[in-house]
Protein backbone atom coordinates (compact mmCIF):
# COMPACT_ATOMS: atom_id res chain seq x y z
CA UNK A 1 0.00 0.00 0.00
CA UNK A 2 1.28 3.45 -0.82
CA UNK A 3 2.20 5.36 2.30
CA UNK A 4 0.52 8.79 2.39
CA UNK A 5 2.22 11.56 4.33
CA UNK A 6 0.32 14.49 5.77
CA UNK A 7 0.36 17.64 3.70
CA UNK A 8 1.75 19.50 6.71
CA UNK A 9 4.80 17.26 6.64
CA UNK A 10 5.69 18.22 3.09
CA UNK A 11 5.23 21.88 3.97
CA UNK A 12 7.61 21.42 6.85
CA UNK A 13 10.17 19.83 4.54
CA UNK A 14 9.98 22.85 2.29
CA UNK A 15 10.39 25.15 5.27
CA UNK A 16 13.61 23.52 6.43
CA UNK A 17 15.03 23.59 2.94
CA UNK A 18 15.07 19.88 2.17
CA UNK A 19 13.51 20.55 -1.20
CA UNK A 20 15.53 22.41 -3.82
CA UNK A 21 13.92 25.13 -5.93
CA UNK A 22 14.00 24.91 -9.68
CA UNK A 23 15.30 27.99 -11.44
CA UNK A 24 12.66 27.91 -14.18
CA UNK A 25 9.42 29.82 -13.43
CA UNK A 26 7.51 26.79 -14.70
CA UNK A 27 8.64 24.73 -11.71
CA UNK A 28 7.67 24.67 -8.10
CA UNK A 29 10.05 23.17 -5.52
CA UNK A 30 11.56 19.97 -6.87
CA UNK A 31 11.16 17.00 -4.51
CA UNK A 32 14.48 15.59 -3.36
CA UNK A 33 13.81 14.11 0.09
CA UNK A 34 14.37 10.37 0.10
CA UNK A 35 11.31 9.68 2.22
CA UNK A 36 8.81 12.00 0.47
CA UNK A 37 5.98 10.30 -1.46
CA UNK A 38 6.13 11.49 -5.06
CA UNK A 39 3.44 11.15 -7.71
CA UNK A 40 3.91 11.89 -11.40
CA UNK A 41 0.76 12.56 -13.43
CA UNK A 42 0.87 12.86 -17.21
CA UNK A 43 -1.56 15.15 -19.01
CA UNK A 44 -2.02 17.16 -15.81
CA UNK A 45 -2.78 20.55 -17.33
CA UNK A 46 -6.55 20.05 -17.52
CA UNK A 47 -9.49 17.78 -16.75
CA UNK A 48 -8.85 14.61 -14.80
CA UNK A 49 -5.09 15.12 -14.75
CA UNK A 50 -5.42 18.55 -13.18
CA UNK A 51 -7.83 17.24 -10.57
CA UNK A 52 -5.52 14.29 -9.84
CA UNK A 53 -2.67 16.73 -9.23
CA UNK A 54 -4.84 18.84 -6.95
CA UNK A 55 -6.20 15.99 -4.85
CA UNK A 56 -2.93 14.06 -4.60
CA UNK A 57 -1.22 17.21 -3.40
CA UNK A 58 -3.95 17.54 -0.78
CA UNK A 59 -3.20 13.98 0.33
CA UNK A 60 0.43 14.86 1.02
CA UNK A 61 2.10 13.82 -2.20
CA UNK A 62 4.76 15.91 -3.83
CA UNK A 63 3.27 16.07 -7.32
CA UNK A 64 5.02 16.29 -10.66
CA UNK A 65 2.50 17.24 -13.34
CA UNK A 66 3.33 17.09 -17.03
CA UNK A 67 1.98 19.04 -19.97
CA UNK A 68 2.85 19.20 -23.65
CA UNK A 69 2.94 23.00 -23.39
CA UNK A 70 3.82 23.84 -19.78
CA UNK A 71 3.96 27.56 -20.54
CA UNK A 72 0.19 27.40 -21.03
CA UNK A 73 -0.54 25.22 -17.97
CA UNK A 74 -1.60 28.16 -15.80
CA UNK A 75 -4.00 26.23 -13.56
CA UNK A 76 -1.45 23.49 -12.95
CA UNK A 77 1.29 25.98 -12.05
CA UNK A 78 -1.14 27.75 -9.72
CA UNK A 79 -1.31 24.58 -7.60
CA UNK A 80 2.37 24.99 -6.75
CA UNK A 81 3.33 21.55 -8.03
CA UNK A 82 6.39 20.77 -10.12
CA UNK A 83 5.52 21.22 -13.80
CA UNK A 84 7.44 19.36 -16.51
CA UNK A 85 7.21 19.30 -20.29
CA UNK A 86 6.18 15.97 -21.77
CA UNK A 87 4.76 14.74 -25.05
CA UNK A 88 4.07 11.04 -24.56
CA UNK A 89 4.31 10.39 -28.31
CA UNK A 90 7.81 11.87 -28.57
CA UNK A 91 10.66 9.59 -27.48
CA UNK A 92 13.06 12.51 -27.10
CA UNK A 93 10.60 14.37 -24.88
CA UNK A 94 10.09 11.30 -22.68
CA UNK A 95 13.81 10.63 -22.37
CA UNK A 96 14.44 14.28 -21.54
CA UNK A 97 11.93 14.11 -18.69
CA UNK A 98 13.62 11.02 -17.27
CA UNK A 99 16.95 12.80 -17.51
CA UNK A 100 15.67 15.87 -15.67
CA UNK A 101 14.25 13.71 -12.89
CA UNK A 102 17.64 12.07 -12.41
CA UNK A 103 17.86 10.31 -9.04
CA UNK A 104 14.38 11.38 -7.95
CA UNK A 105 12.23 8.45 -6.88
CA UNK A 106 8.66 8.14 -8.16
CA UNK A 107 6.30 6.23 -5.88
CA UNK A 108 3.22 6.61 -8.07
CA UNK A 109 3.07 7.00 -11.84
CA UNK A 110 -0.35 7.82 -13.28
CA UNK A 111 -0.44 7.58 -17.06
CA UNK A 112 -3.40 9.87 -17.63
CA UNK A 113 -2.64 11.64 -20.93
CA UNK A 114 -5.07 10.56 -23.64
CA UNK A 115 -7.27 11.51 -26.57
CA UNK A 116 -10.79 10.50 -27.56
CA UNK A 117 -11.37 10.18 -31.33
CA UNK A 118 -15.03 9.80 -32.23
CA UNK A 119 -15.83 7.38 -35.03
CA UNK A 120 -18.84 5.11 -34.92
CA UNK A 121 -18.86 3.35 -38.27
CA UNK A 122 -16.61 1.01 -40.20
CA UNK A 123 -17.55 2.99 -43.31
CA UNK A 124 -15.85 6.09 -41.87
CA UNK A 125 -13.05 4.32 -40.01
CA UNK A 126 -10.14 6.76 -39.76
CA UNK A 127 -6.85 4.88 -40.11
CA UNK A 128 -4.73 7.95 -39.42
CA UNK A 129 -6.87 8.75 -36.40
CA UNK A 130 -6.55 5.19 -35.14
CA UNK A 131 -2.79 5.31 -35.48
CA UNK A 132 -2.68 8.54 -33.48
CA UNK A 133 -4.97 7.10 -30.80
CA UNK A 134 -2.61 4.15 -30.37
CA UNK A 135 0.39 6.47 -30.21
CA UNK A 136 -1.15 8.50 -27.39
CA UNK A 137 -3.40 6.08 -25.49
CA UNK A 138 -1.46 2.81 -25.83
CA UNK A 139 2.19 3.35 -26.70
CA UNK A 140 2.48 6.64 -24.80
CA UNK A 141 1.96 5.10 -21.35
CA UNK A 142 4.39 2.30 -22.16
CA UNK A 143 7.00 4.78 -23.38
CA UNK A 144 6.72 6.79 -20.16
CA UNK A 145 6.75 3.70 -17.96
CA UNK A 146 9.86 2.33 -19.65
CA UNK A 147 11.73 5.63 -19.31
CA UNK A 148 10.82 6.12 -15.65
CA UNK A 149 11.56 2.57 -14.49
CA UNK A 150 14.78 3.66 -12.71
CA UNK A 151 12.85 6.27 -10.70
CA UNK A 152 10.04 3.81 -9.94
CA UNK A 153 12.47 1.12 -8.85
CA UNK A 154 14.06 3.52 -6.34
CA UNK A 155 10.72 4.02 -4.58
CA UNK A 156 8.90 2.07 -1.93
CA UNK A 157 5.52 2.64 -3.64
CA UNK A 158 6.29 1.09 -7.04
CA UNK A 159 2.76 1.78 -8.27
CA UNK A 160 1.75 2.33 -11.90
CA UNK A 161 -1.81 3.36 -12.75
CA UNK A 162 -3.07 3.44 -16.33
CA UNK A 163 -6.13 5.65 -16.81
CA UNK A 164 -8.10 3.55 -19.27
CA UNK A 165 -11.84 3.28 -19.83
CA UNK A 166 -14.76 0.91 -19.51
CA UNK A 167 -14.86 1.28 -23.29
CA UNK A 168 -11.64 -0.71 -23.38
CA UNK A 169 -13.43 -3.74 -21.98
CA UNK A 170 -14.15 -6.24 -24.75
CA UNK A 171 -16.85 -7.91 -22.66
CA UNK A 172 -18.60 -4.60 -21.99
CA UNK A 173 -18.64 -3.54 -25.65
CA UNK A 174 -22.33 -3.75 -26.47
CA UNK A 175 -22.74 -0.50 -28.43
CA UNK A 176 -20.18 -0.91 -31.22
CA UNK A 177 -19.12 2.74 -31.24
CA UNK A 178 -15.78 4.59 -31.08
CA UNK A 179 -13.67 2.04 -32.92
CA UNK A 180 -10.30 3.78 -32.52
CA UNK A 181 -10.74 4.80 -28.89
CA UNK A 182 -12.00 1.41 -27.72
CA UNK A 183 -9.16 -0.45 -29.40
CA UNK A 184 -6.49 1.89 -28.05
CA UNK A 185 -7.78 1.44 -24.51
CA UNK A 186 -8.04 -2.33 -24.94
CA UNK A 187 -4.40 -2.24 -26.01
CA UNK A 188 -3.19 -0.39 -22.90
CA UNK A 189 -5.20 -2.81 -20.78
CA UNK A 190 -3.32 -5.69 -22.40
CA UNK A 191 0.03 -3.91 -22.14
CA UNK A 192 -0.58 -3.31 -18.45
CA UNK A 193 -1.46 -6.94 -17.79
CA UNK A 194 1.83 -8.04 -19.31
CA UNK A 195 3.65 -5.31 -17.41
CA UNK A 196 2.12 -6.52 -14.15
CA UNK A 197 3.34 -10.06 -14.77
CA UNK A 198 6.89 -8.92 -15.52
CA UNK A 199 7.23 -6.35 -12.73
CA UNK A 200 5.13 -8.08 -10.08
CA UNK A 201 8.08 -10.08 -8.69
CA UNK A 202 9.85 -6.76 -7.99
CA UNK A 203 7.00 -5.61 -5.78
CA UNK A 204 5.22 -3.45 -8.36
CA UNK A 205 1.48 -2.87 -8.45
CA UNK A 206 0.32 -2.13 -12.01
CA UNK A 207 -3.40 -1.49 -12.44
CA UNK A 208 -5.87 -0.14 -14.98
CA UNK A 209 -8.65 2.22 -13.88
CA UNK A 210 -11.83 3.63 -15.38
CA UNK A 211 -12.54 7.15 -14.04
CA UNK A 212 -16.21 7.01 -14.97
CA UNK A 213 -18.09 9.27 -17.35
CA UNK A 214 -16.81 12.66 -16.24
CA UNK A 215 -17.71 16.25 -17.11
CA UNK A 216 -14.48 17.20 -18.86
CA UNK A 217 -13.66 18.39 -22.39
CA UNK A 218 -13.47 14.70 -23.32
CA UNK A 219 -16.54 13.51 -21.43
CA UNK A 220 -18.80 16.44 -22.24
CA UNK A 221 -21.31 18.39 -20.10
CA UNK A 222 -23.86 15.56 -19.89
CA UNK A 223 -21.54 13.16 -18.07
CA UNK A 224 -22.61 11.68 -14.74
CA UNK A 225 -19.65 12.76 -12.59
CA UNK A 226 -17.76 15.94 -11.85
CA UNK A 227 -13.97 15.71 -11.91
CA UNK A 228 -13.93 16.24 -8.14
CA UNK A 229 -16.27 13.28 -7.56
CA UNK A 230 -14.47 10.94 -9.92
CA UNK A 231 -11.00 11.67 -8.62
CA UNK A 232 -12.04 11.68 -4.97
CA UNK A 233 -13.15 8.06 -5.28
CA UNK A 234 -10.31 7.11 -7.61
CA UNK A 235 -7.67 8.46 -5.24
CA UNK A 236 -9.33 6.40 -2.52
CA UNK A 237 -8.88 3.30 -4.66
CA UNK A 238 -5.24 4.17 -5.33
CA UNK A 239 -4.55 4.77 -1.63
CA UNK A 240 -5.77 1.29 -0.81
CA UNK A 241 -3.94 -0.64 -3.51
CA UNK A 242 -1.67 -3.47 -2.50
CA UNK A 243 0.52 -5.89 -4.42
CA UNK A 244 -2.43 -8.30 -4.38
CA UNK A 245 -4.19 -5.92 -6.78
CA UNK A 246 -1.39 -6.14 -9.33
CA UNK A 247 -2.77 -6.63 -12.86
CA UNK A 248 -6.39 -5.76 -12.05
CA UNK A 249 -8.91 -3.45 -13.78
CA UNK A 250 -10.93 -1.19 -11.45
CA UNK A 251 -13.84 1.17 -11.75
CA UNK A 252 -13.37 4.57 -10.08
CA UNK A 253 -15.38 3.31 -7.10
CA UNK A 254 -13.20 0.24 -6.63
CA UNK A 255 -15.46 -2.30 -8.33
CA UNK A 256 -13.63 -4.74 -10.64
CA UNK A 257 -14.29 -4.43 -14.38
CA UNK A 258 -14.35 -7.44 -16.73
CA UNK A 259 -11.72 -7.52 -19.45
Amino acid sequence: MIHIYRFATSLALVAVGVLSVMSSPLHAAQPTADDAPIALVTGANRGLGLELARQLQGKGYLVIGTARKPEKADELRALGVQVEQLDVTDSDSVKALAGRLGDTHVDLLINNAGIFPHNNSIETFDFDGAENAFKVNSLGPMRVTQALLPQLRRSTGKTIVQVSSLMGSIEANTRGTSYEYRASKTAINSFNKTLSVELGPEGFTCVVVHPGWVQTDMGGPNAHLTPEESIRDLVGVIENLSTEDNGRFFNYDGEPIPW
